[in-house]
């Protein structure tokens, strides 16, 4: 089990890595470079890749234990034909009009290159704030047999939250690693970490990347 708050994790004890996925939500250049999107916006992503490290000795750790490891990136067609007309007004409201920002063609679409991806890892494309929304991802998990799921990535109170309440409502156990994700703010990612854990777990369980790391190694022996 992962010592973890309000409850260690898994809540029966039955932690099987190869039933569980760790989830890289958006560590993408366009939302942790010092000039793409996120900063684009007035926010400093220097929180954001300050958790790469964490979140790079957890990916090992779980890839170590048989884990699957699955990494998401959110961006648009180049052709636009995938954005709603919400989103097109916001981007003109955001001063995006005419830009690269936030489409697959461009070159800050892509995951960090300092990010730990390895070829047998699972990318995710999508539009949406949550990772299940016209994606193909719930299809992975139940294809390979996912039950639990690990959480980490940006932002914290967006992407990482939308995604995790969607995977409580389908039945997967979920834990958030609280120093693997970030936000642009810091109260904003204290308030969605302080979310997870009321009504004894509603939203699953949160820990750390070390109690995570010592878990994982436990239970692959």
């Amino acid at each position: 089990m992962i010592e973890a708050q309000p409850f260690d994790f898994p809540y029966d004890g039955k932690l099987v890595p190869s039933q569980t996925a760790l989830m890289v939500i958006d560590l993408q250049i366009d939302f942790c470079s010092p000039d793409g999107y996120f900063a684009s916006m007035g926010y400093d992503p220097a929180p954001l890749r300050a958790i790469l490290p964490a979140v790079n000795r957890v990916i090992a750790a779980a890839r170590q234990a048989g884990c699957l490891i699955i990494h998401t990136r959110q961006g648009y067609r180049a052709d636009l034909a995938d954005m709603t007309p919400y989103e097109k007004w916001r981007r003109k409201r955001s001063g995006l009009e005419n830009t690269e920002v936030l489409l697959r063609s461009s070159p800050g679409f892509q995951l960090l290159p300092e990010l730990d991806v390895a070829d047998s890892d699972v990318i995710i494309d999508k539009t949406c704030n949550s990772s299940f929304t016209y994606t193909d991802l719930e299809h992975v998990l139940r294809a390979q047999g996912i039950t639990h799921m690990l959480f980490t990535g940006c932002t914290t109170d967006v992407c990482v939250h939308t995604t995790l309440r969607e995977a409580c409502d389908r039945n997967f156990q979920c834990l958030t690693i609280s120093d693997c994700c970030a936000s642009g703010e810091q109260w904003a990612h204290e308030a969605a970490i302080n979310m997870i854990s009321i009504e004894n777990g509603i939203f699953g369980t949160v820990s750390t990347s070390d109690a995570v790391i010592a878990g994982l190694a436990k239970a692959s022996r």
